[in-house]
């Protein structure tokens, strides 16, 4: 058990989710392997009905801001989501490296106001930009940051402004408003 490991759960804030891959190896190899994690992450949220605000997934680890779950825990969502994507890339890739894919727990971070999510957002938006692998945050295809920028609909779910005012528009049985970025 991890001494001085404090969780704050159903606190209605929001939780800066980190986790890494086995002793941080860089294990997301192809971009096949990238997608399948973003796959197992949507299933997972409708499944334990969270909203994801943010994501980016890097070579060796993951980071995710989002709420906490409707059904389960957040314990048990990650351990979901962790558990079955290392289920399913081991059945992708048969020949993929023996052992855990990766270290166990996760680093879970309260947000406690607007100004800290915003600062988390953009923080691991810019992780890939920071680490040299994309030019630009949208330029990286593993993260939130598109459907930011571009309203680019991705394989996971984001919740917004703009698919908040989508949903109401739906509602009341109207088709969705389109917002042009800009810049």
């Amino acid at each position: 058990m991890t001494q001085g490991l404090h969780r704050y759960h159903e606190s209605g804030q929001s939780h800066f989710i980190t986790f890494s891959c086995y002793r941080r190896q860089a294990r997301f190899r192809s971009p096949a392997v990238y997608d399948l994690f973003l796959t197992c992450l949507e299933d997972t949220r409708r499944r334990f009905g969270f909203c994801i605000y943010g994501y980016v997934v890097m070579p060796e680890h993951v980071h995710l801001l989002m709420n906490e779950p409707k059904r389960g825990t957040l314990a048990q969502a990650m351990h979901r989501l962790k558990l079955s994507f290392a289920k399913r890339v081991r059945a992708l890739r048969p020949t993929f490296e023996c052992g855990p894919f990766w270290q166990p727990r996760y680093h879970d971070r309260n947000v406690r106001d607007a100004r800290e999510f915003t600062a988390k957002l953009r923080y691991l938006h810019r992780n890939p930009v920071k680490r040299r692998l994309a030019p630009d945050p949208a330029a990286w295809e593993w993260s939130s940051s598109r459907h930011y920028a571009l309203r680019e609909i991705g394989p996971v779910e984001i919740e917004s402004a703009w698919t908040a005012r989508d949903r109401e528009t739906r509602e009341r049985g109207g088709p969705p408003r389109i917002f042009l970025n800009p810049g």
